[in-house]
Order: C-alpha cells, then sequence, then structure tokens
C-alpha cells in the first residue's frame, strides 16, 4: 500500500467516523509509530495478561502447532507486531524443513520493520513485509502458489493477538468466510482469542494504573492532529474502558471533558462534542472456548486442536481447512 492510498483512506474514514453518531475510529489507525510502541509497552504490563498467556502457550506447544505443515509450508501472519510469536513458530519448522517462506501483513510500518529485525535472527527464513490490510495482504502472499491443489505448499495463517475481538461478531464470521475463500485443503489458521473472565479484570487490562493504554488510546488523536491538521486537546478528553457483559466486549472510548468544537484542516471539518460525548476506538470481543471452534466450523474449517492457557484465560485454536466437496 502506497503511503498516498492509505493516507487518502485515512482521512476518508476519520471523516465518516466523526460524522457518524455515535462518533467512532477504527483501532486500524493506533498502529503509527508511537502507537506500535506504546502497544509493546502495554503487552509488557502486568494487569494485561493476554500477550504473556498467548507467548506460554506458543512457547509450550507450538511444535506441535506446526506438526501438520512440512516441506513447501509457508507462514503468514496477519497484524505481525514485533514478530516474537511468529518467531517461536517458525523455529520449530526451521529445524524440520529447509526453507521456510514467511509473510508479514501490517498496515504499521513500524510493526513490518520490527518484525523483519526479529525474523533475521533465524535461519533458512525468507520474509516478506506487506503493508496492506488483511485480506490483501492474505492475496499477495499467496498469489505466487500454483493453481492445482497443493501447489507450492500448505500456507499456514497467523491471527494472533485476539485481533479476532476487535471485529464484531458478524464481521469475524464474514472475516473467517473470507480467509476460508483464500486457502485450499490442508492450510491452516492459527486463531489466538481471548477467553471471558472476570469482569475487573478486563477493565484492568484495559484500564491500567500507569495510563499506558490511555496514552495508546489518545494517541489516535494525536495522529490526527500530526498527519491531517487536527486540533484536538489530548488534555480535554479522558480514556474510558468499560465491560458490556451483555454483548461479552470490552469498549474503549475518548470521552470530552467539556463541550468544546474541533477542527481537521485536511477535511476543512469542524466537529462539536457535548460534555461526556464519545468517540468509541475499539471493541475487544471475549470468547468462551466452544464459540471459537464453532465460529470457525461455520466458516468452513474443522478444528485440529485447542489449547488454552488457564492462568490468563487466552485459546489458541488451530483450524483446518476441509475439503468442501468432502465435507458435503
Amino acid at each position: 500500500m502506497h503511503r498516498t492510498e492509505f493516507l487518502d483512506r485515512f482521512m476518508a474514514d476519520v471523516g465518516a467516523g466523526l460524522q457518524s453518531s455515535p462518533k467512532h475510529l477504527s483501532p486500524e489507525y493506533f498502529y503509527d509509530a508511537v502507537g506500535s510502541h506504546l502497544f509493546e509497552a502495554i503487552c509488557q504490563l502486568p494487569w494485561y495478561p493476554l500477550t504473556r498467556a498467548e507467548r506460554a502457550l506458543l512457547e509450550r506447544h507450538g511444535e506441535e502447532m506446526v506438526a501438520p505443515f512440512g516441506a513447501g509450508a509457508s507462514i503468514v501472519e496477519l497484524g505481525c507486531g514485533s514478530g516474537e510469536k511468529l518467531a517461536l513458530l517458525a523455529a520449530p519448522l526451521c529445524k524440520r524443513i529447509p526453507r521456510l517462506g514467511v509473510h508479514l501483513v501490517d498496515v504499521s510500518e513500524t510493526a513490518l520493520d520490527l518484525s523483519r529485525r526479529t525474523l533475521s535472527r533465524l535461519p533458512r527464513v525468507e520474509a516478506s513485509a506487506h503493508r496492506a490490510r488483511y485480506e490483501e495482504g492474505l492475496a499477495l502472499a499467496t498469489a505466487r502458489r500454483s493453481p492445482g491443489p497443493g501447489g507450492g505448499g500448505a500456507v499456514l495463517v497467523l491471527f494472533l493477538g485476539s485481533n479476532i475481538g476487535n471485529l464484531d461478531p458478524e464481521a469475524a464470521a464474514a472475516f473467517l468466510r473470507a480467509l476460508r475463500a483464500s486457502l485450499r485443503p490442508g492450510d491452516g489458521l492459527l486463531l489466538g482469542a481471548d477467553l471471558v473472565k472476570p469482569a475487573a479484570d478486563l477493565v484492568l487490562a484495559y484500564d491500567d494504573p500507569l495510563g499506558v493504554t490511555a496514552a495508546f488510546n489518545k494517541n489516535l488523536l494525536a495522529r490526527i492532529n500530526r498527519e491531517l491538521g487536527g486540533t484536538f486537546d489530548l488534555r480535554s478528553f479522558d480514556h474510558r474502558a468499560a465491560w458490556n457483559a451483555q454483548r461479552a466486549r470490552i469498549e474503549m472510548h475518548l470521552v470530552s471533558r467539556k463541550r468544546q468544537a474541533v477542527r481537521v484542516g485536511a477535511l476543512g471539518l469542524d466537529v462539536a462534542f457535548e460534555e461526556g460525548e464519545s468517540i468509541w476506538t475499539e471493541s475487544s470481543y471475549k470468547y468462551e472456548p466452544d464459540g471459537v471452534v464453532r465460529m470457525g466450523e461455520r466458516a468452513g474449517f474443522r478444528c485440529f486442536r485447542q489449547w488454552i492457557e488457564p492462568s490468563g484465560q487466552f485459546s489458541t485454536t488451530l483450524l483446518l481447512a476441509e475439503d468442501r466437496a468432502a465435507a458435503r
């Protein structure tokens, strides 16, 4: 994705979101250079167990997770972050295959750079980076496979970090169906999903006492100021995280502390806020383990195995693409 394309889409999404009711901004835009580093800091916080729980599963069971994949296999990670989790899965594969092709897909150039540096430590790994949204990046990553069944080896798609939780249930189902349509029988999807846990623990994970998550959330406004000529006063907005038990999701908002107006110069847009009015920046859905399996099966996958880290209440599920003809 070229810089001008990204900026055009950023402008369009910000304009539409700030003129909607309720106002909203996509969490996709959290991850500029500042946001990417703040998220890496969040992952180290004692109140945010998600990353440690997932990493523990990958360290303990990584070899089992990649066991169905052999020579000619490649890995595509959607939302690569720092590349550390991918490296835990690539390492056991590299012990038994001569070369491993890895495709990194992220909208953040910073994340792509971090992942490339991480993977450079591994022998026999050839990494390609795609600055793109998930579906576009997956299409680019699989485009070179030969058209016949099984040609080019199996593909293992990684969708970790509970990124699936950023999609509402309908969008998550549609996303998994689109993934399955891009894959062949024998390809796989390793899906990380955070599980439902006590409300107090969930809120603390998204509203930490150090204020790192608040800074991460507010950086979205700072990015609009930097890149689109916005006039947001970050001190006039509060970070808020709340657990919606009925919908099984954490909701993150930026709440206006007063009645105010903000201009986004690149859009020629003036936006009015009432005191207490919020911008909805993220929803993070939480799952029950069997719900993850059912969601995959409805999209055309079968569950190979599911691993659960009990202390952090996190699941990693290996879903294999079914042969649709055989399934019928």
